[in-house]
């Protein structure tokens, strides 16, 4: 999977791209992940890429020529890598951003703005299908609202605060898709057992040592039952997800769950 971030700070990325899961990932050719700044795109010779909001108002905005031809350049070079036959002015095309070249690619282009729809473990999932993701990153007090409008596919936001760049929410993005790609975790299960890839908060874990300045590892987790283990893990995950995020349970449950949740329920009565 090919993931490009459009920044004016790709230096902002450059531990991102360097630690953990994310570089293992890239050294194995699982991902591959590049930053291309909008200014480089700039007609003025200063580099502009900002400037005042037609009718007035405090602060700058990203103008949209900038933004829209570095998304066009990472669209044609993906291509070409590809496909390696289509001509540029074929590719930046207005019509042929979004749409063909190459029918077999599927590529997601996604804003980070605070308008978006909440990013969720579910979106994590369906952006990784995507052959490449683009993720345009505003700054200043915003961006032409012609790039909302025209070039990107979808806004996502973060969260309901205010950040001053789409930076963090694009490495938060990037970091959820990546776990999402075959091979890239090093455990087969591990993305599976992560929070909200099931609809369940994760349980509590634990490792050494057993004692702790008097709080105990549980007897089961050492136990070696599997089929104990199992079940103890998601019923504590219940118990978790009913104290701390019961909004998530508002759906159709197991039988399981049904019953874990009544064990749980009586176990807290007797308290």
């Amino acid at each position: 999977m090919k993931i490009d971030i459009i920044s004016l700070f790709p230096e902002f990325f450059d531990a991102f791209f360097r630690h953990s899961i994310i570089k293992r990932a890239i050294e194995a050719g699982r991902l591959d992940m590049a930053v291309t700044n909008p200014r480089d795109f700039s007609h003025n010779k200063h580099g502009q890429v900002d400037d005042t909001p037609y009718g007035g108002g405090a602060g700058m905005l990203m103008m949209a020529p900038p933004i829209f031809e570095a998304v066009e350049s990472v669209a044609s070079n993906y291509d070409s890598t590809i496909n390696g036959n289509y001509e540029t002015d074929e590719i930046c095309d207005e019509m042929s951003l979004i749409g063909n070249p190459g029918e077999s690619i599927r590529r997601r282009i996604v804003f980070m703005g605070p308008t978006g729809q909440p990013f969720t473990q579910e979106k994590a999932r369906e952006l990784a299908t995507y052959d490449q993701l683009i993720l345009v990153c505003g700054h200043y007090e915003g961006v032409d609202y012609r790039v909302e409008e025209h070039l990107v596919d979808e806004t996502i936001s973060i969260g309901d605060y205010v950040l001053t760049g789409g930076e963090l929410p694009a490495m938060v993005v990037a970091d959820a898709v990546a776990r999402m790609i075959p091979g890239v975790l090093g455990a087969a299960s591990g993305a599976q057992e992560d929070s909200f890839y099931e609809p369940l908060l994760e349980c509590p874990q634990y490792t050494k040592p057993p004692e702790f300045r008097g709080w105990v590892v549980p007897d089961v987790l050492r136990s070696g039952h599997h089929k104990n283990i199992a079940t103890w893990r998601q019923k504590e995950a219940l118990r978790r997800t009913r104290l701390l995020r019961p909004d998530l349970l508002e759906r159709p449950l197991t039988k399981e769950e049904i019953k874990l949740l009544k064990a749980i329920v009586e176990e807290e009565s007797r308290l």
